[in-house]
């Protein structure tokens, strides 16, 4: 009677590793994916790689343009200490000096001026009584404000301010009435 057992467990123990043999080639037959399917997930990897370069190519691009616009930048803010020697020796000279020292020196100003025009450089307008705006001014100090209406706006301009294209490289440089 214990053979009849044993043969008895043997038997159901093959029919369940033939069951469970059955049920993992089922799963291994629907797990393999379809021809249309690998197709789709291949043109779908296609068409992310495609927009992914594209995305490159647009970016570098960009890059190159910001970099040629903005490679004298360095070069322009050098030479923004000596534009402002420039004012102010026409400022003295236009004092204490004859008119053929002054015209001299704004001929070579203005030649000046205009080449740094030329490659981009721009004056910010700022004139006294604008409101203050933190993205284009820079506060040096804060009096008392003359009249009423100049409270929290410009009261007088200490350094011109300039752009290269649309960026700022040097801030105005200003006094506000509190």
């Amino acid at each position: 009677m214990e053979n009849q057992d044993i043969n008895e467990e043997n038997i159901n123990n093959q029919e369940e590793n033939i069951t469970q043999t059955e049920e993992t080639v089922e799963e291994n037959v629907t797990e393999m994916p379809t021809p249309e399917e690998l197709l789709a997930a291949e043109k779908d990897r296609y068409i992310r790689l495609y927009a992914e370069f594209e995305n490159y190519k647009k970016r570098t691009s960009k890059e190159k343009m910001d970099f040629f616009t903005y490679a004298n930048q360095e070069m322009m803010v050098s030479m923004l200490g000596v534009l402002d020697d420039f004012e102010r020796a026409l400022k003295e000279i236009a004092k204490n000096g004859n008119e053929a020292d002054l015209q001299g020196v704004e001929l070579i100003y203005n030649k000046f001026k205009n080449k740094l025009t030329e490659k981009g450089l721009k004056i910010m307008e700022v004139r006294a009584g604008d409101s203050f705006n933190v993205d284009f001014h820079e506060a040096i100090t804060q009096i008392p404000a003359p009249s009423e209406d100049l409270k929290g706006k410009i009261v007088d301009v200490i350094e011109t301010g300039y752009t290269l294209g649309d960026k700022v490289i040097r801030f105005a440089k200003v006094v506000t009435g509190n």
